[in-house]
């Protein structure tokens, strides 16, 4: 699988792992009910969320015939309309044209290769900006909506809400599996002592004899 390059900063990229680590894993621990090998079938487990990467798919095709049609529709109303909606409609084409390409990107490399800092950060940028703008572009009746214009924004927020809705599925279940990775490291630290027949606090042999022996003994053996 490729590798591709993530525009999110670094600084950046530790703050959304952490808050999709505790948004959206289920809090479970090590002590629950699933067994170990429920736990290592789980952990082995893809997670990339494949309705997710259909409608990304879609809406990568989509976004261009859409785009045009918006920028033709802008274009037939623009002198009807007073000077801050004629503001507010250029400023949310730009805003939510170049959120889309970064939003699409991070999609697809937080999908594929299972990066929840990406994945959040597609998350967090469908719905706090992308759908309050589409909503705008669809409710206000002082933009005057055209009947076509309402086809394509619908059309364009169905595919959205889709978005929004598979990727918080997707981020449980990446969450989920990074939970379910790190306790089984911390298990299988403890069990490589086991095996080793050491003690994990003292690093000290383990004495299998039921017999109470004392330390002036271990000495002379």
């Amino acid at each position: 699988m490729p590798v591709f390059y993530s525009p999110v900063p670094e600084n950046l990229h530790v703050g959304l792992a952490y808050m999709g680590g505790s948004v959206f894993t289920n809090n479970r621990t090590a002590d629950s009910d699933f067994t170990r090998d429920v736990c290592l079938a789980e952990a082995n487990e893809l997670v990339s969320h494949l309705p997710l990467q259909m409608l990304l798919y879609f809406n990568l095709f989509y976004f261009p015939c859409w785009w045009f049609s918006a920028v033709f529709m802008l274009e037939v109303k623009f002198y009807y309309l007073p000077g801050y909606y004629q503001a507010l409609l250029i400023t949310g084409m730009i805003l939510l044209t170049v959120i889309e390409v970064v939003r699409l990107y991070l999609g697809y490399i937080g999908n594929l290769e299972e990066k929840v800092p990406e994945l959040a950060a597609f998350w967090l940028l469908s719905f706090l900006f992308q759908l309050p703008v589409l909503l705008f572009f669809l409710t206000d009746e002082g933009i005057i909506i055209l009947p076509l214009e309402r086809a394509v924004h619908s059309l364009y927020l169905i595919f959205l809400l889709g978005q929004i809705l598979a990727s918080f599925l997707a981020l449980r279940a990446m969450t989920r599996k990074l939970t379910l990775l790190f306790h089984l490291r911390q298990f299988g630290k403890v069990e490589r002592f086991r095996h080793a027949g050491m003690s994990p606090v003292y690093g000290l042999t383990y004495h299998r004899s039921v017999l109470p022996v004392t330390p002036t003994q271990d000495m002379y053996h």
